[in-house]
């Protein structure tokens, strides 16, 4: 009988690796494609991972994935965490990006009460990524080169014209360090305003919580989250504005006059700090809502989860003013007659 060679789980994976190592350099997919989070849960095996890379589509072929990882001695240097991977990258790309979970990586902290031109200035003076184009597309509400399908149950609310305002979803989103665009970005804000928001806005609609449409409790919402400091008093002032509506009083409120000056060079700030009272009546736009009934055309910022909620879920109350109590706390002194307001005011100037 012929002697049979034993052969080695190592052989064995060189073997393979040898026979198909011209597919190493070969991606799924060809040309720049969007980022995929990738989750490595602690303790999978380098198969496990090989397996999960295949069910999404990252790799065509679990067992290259494996032979490579093993033959260059990388299976135990694979690290749990969460990864930014691309189709389009090769499998000793995405082997080499597995093993260390904080590389390759940028956080983007796009903050509550922001207006799309200040993360736009943030991404260009902090970032790899191009904060003109994300102005251009935020303004002109351009998508071109994203599949919007799943976001047409709120972006289509918008009224004509409307910008991407209100509806980019602030958080700290990681992208990676290589490659990532714009785009990228604002796919994870729709995203996160898909799974987050549109859950409280159904529910609310559901329940008979809210007569506002989206756009308009986004619109109050981005108008709380300027004013508020204190979140249990978010509920409070979104009360204090659903009751103006209701009224049909103007709202007077200062954000939405500093929304409409805009960008002060003299500071450098996109929101006007302080704004006097002598000022409103100079300002011509439909966001000075000291001039004008009702609400603004949208949203002046980008709202927070806690403001969307108080909006949907307001205080139930009669108050119809407030002002800051200017003692340091960032709370508020609230009034249901203008007589009552004249008194908070008339307190905070003896405070003064």
């Amino acid at each position: 009988m012929a002697a049979v060679a034993s052969c080695s789980g190592a052989d064995l994976s060189a073997a393979y690796l040898q026979a198909n190592k011209t597919r190493l350099a070969t991606p799924v997919a060809a040309g720049e494609q969007p980022p995929v989070q990738f989750v490595v849960a602690a303790g999978t095996t380098a198969r496990g991972i090989a397996d999960n890379l295949a069910a999404r589509g990252l790799i065509t072929d679990a067992r290259l994935f494996e032979a490579f990882v093993r033959v260059n001695g990388l299976a135990g240097s694979l690290e749990a965490g969460t990864f930014q991977l691309s189709p389009s990258m090769t499998i000793p790309q995405i082997a080499y990006a597995l093993t260390d979970a904080r590389a390759a990586e940028i956080a983007v902290r796009v903050r509550e009460g922001w207006r799309f031109e200040q993360t736009a200035d943030y991404l260009s003076q902090n970032t790899p990524l191009d904060g003109g184009e994300y102005r251009e597309r935020a303004a002109q509400g351009v998508l071109t080169g994203l599949d919007t399908t799943s976001y047409a149950e709120f972006l289509d609310r918008r009224p004509a014209g409307a910008t991407l305002e209100g509806y980019l979803a602030p958080d700290t989103y990681r992208l990676p360090a290589e490659g990532a665009t714009t785009l990228d970005l604002m796919k994870r804000q729709l995203d996160t305003f898909r799974d987050q928001v549109m859950p409280l806005w159904r529910d609310a609609q559901a329940n008979g919580k809210t007569k506002l449409t989206l756009h308009e409790a986004l619109t109050v919402a981005s108008i709380v989250e300027r004013e508020a400091v204190i979140d249990d008093e978010r509920p409070t002032i979104a009360g204090v504005y659903l009751n103006r509506i209701a009224r049909g009083m103007r709202l007077e409120a200062d954000p939405t006059v500093q929304y409409a000056m805009g960008y002060q060079a003299d500071s450098g700030l996109w929101w006007k700090a302080p704004v006097y009272l002598e000022e409103y009546g100079k300002v011509e736009s439909p966001y000075n809502t000291y001039k004008v009934k009702g609400l603004p055309p949208g949203p002046i910022a980008a709202p927070g989860l806690a403001s969307i909620e108080a909006v949907l879920n307001p205080e139930m109350h009669e108050y119809l003013f407030f002002m800051a109590k200017g003692d340091g706390s960032g709370r508020h002194s609230f009034a249901r007659t203008f007589e009552e307001h004249l008194k908070n005011v008339e307190a905070y100037q003896k405070g003064q």
